[in-house]
């Protein structure tokens, strides 16, 4: 990736219960120079730096709160909530064929739009780094936690993902505040050329954001080739087991949010905390060859209505 001639694309953010009500929200990197933004249409501020303590502590209230709350669910099939071909085809032109945020002339502004189908052509190789403070026991158990995702990733999509010890092309950083404050040089040398403001979003990632992906492409197309995930270390298991989950599949191309989604990873409420069964239906949709990266929603509609049904077995 060389400056200005990469296109560089942050598709997925998950959010805390600090903004429940408001919801998990999708940002694009910020314009360099930018009016302050309304406080209705504002992506979350920075808050002042809280000491490591804090931050786990305040995550752990917000995951035992959301569990009360009969929030971050883990049936991968709620018998509540059945599918169908219509449901899966709404669903992926929410989340695959819309972005979330745009870029005004002086604000980011939530405002859904339609957007391109955009996934990885490439092989996806996921790296999996601790910062020096995870503890040894919790490095252990996330990345076997990973190493199955990915697995499973890749069967579903029919698309190569895996974890790998080496250099990766999906790199998913776990850090504490402090480390990921000081970040910015990992940035720079995993992605060269990355743009201020995408380094400082991650840099100054606010308490109400939990973790986030930043996935890049080359020359201005559609097909992914680069992209990092940021994971908070301070995050109570299951918490960081749905930001694994989620950001990583976000990173594969499912990258909005939408009330639509249900069951799913992808929704504002954080309802669940697993890839349900929908979500998967996504995924193979997404990957399928009949579809190409740059469709908008009129090209794709009609295919994938087509492959949902195949999907639910004619059903509607």
């Amino acid at each position: 990736m060389r400056g200005a001639a990469s296109k560089i694309r942050l598709i997925g953010l998950a959010c805390s219960t600090a903004i429940a009500l408001a919801g998990c929200s999708m940002l694009p990197p910020p314009a360099p120079e930018t009016a302050p933004m309304a406080p209705e249409d504002a992506a979350p501020q920075a808050r002042p730096e809280a000491a490591p303590s804090a931050v786990a502590a305040h995550f752990a209230a917000t995951q035992e709160r959301r569990i009360a709350q009969g929030l971050l669910r883990t049936e991968r099939a709620p018998r509540d909530l059945p599918i169908s071909a219509s449901l899966i085809e709404r669903a992926f032109a929410e989340v695959a064929l819309r972005d979330e945020y745009q870029i005004g002339a002086s604000a980011i502004l939530q405002r859904s739009s339609p957007a391109p189908l955009r996934r990885w052509d490439a092989p996806v190789r996921l790296s999996l780094e601790f910062g020096a403070s995870v503890p040894a026991a919790m490095r252990q158990r996330d990345t076997d936690l990973v190493s199955r995702f990915a697995t499973r990733l890749s069967r579903v999509a029919s698309h190569p993902v895996a974890l790998t010890g080496g250099r990766g092309n999906f790199t998913v950083l776990v850090l504490s505040e402090d480390e990921r404050r000081a970040i910015g040089p990992r940035l720079r040398a995993l992605v060269p050329g990355i743009d201020a403001a995408s380094q400082a979003l991650v840099e100054d990632l606010p308490l109400s954001v939990s973790c986030l992906v930043l996935a890049f492409s080359r020359g201005g197309t559609n097909t992914y080739s680069d992209a990092v995930a940021i994971i908070r270390a301070e995050l109570p298991d299951r918490t960081r087991d749905m930001c694994y989950f989620e950001e990583i599949a976000q990173g594969m191309g499912l990258a909005n949010d939408s009330p639509v989604a249900r069951p799913s990873l992808f929704n504002d409420s954080a309802e669940f905390a697993v890839m349900t069964v929908l979500d998967e239906q996504l995924l193979r949709i997404l990957y399928d060859p009949r579809l190409r990266p740059g469709m908008m929603d009129a090209q794709a509609r009609p295919i994938v209505r087509v492959i949902a049904a195949e999907l639910m077995g004619g059903q509607s």
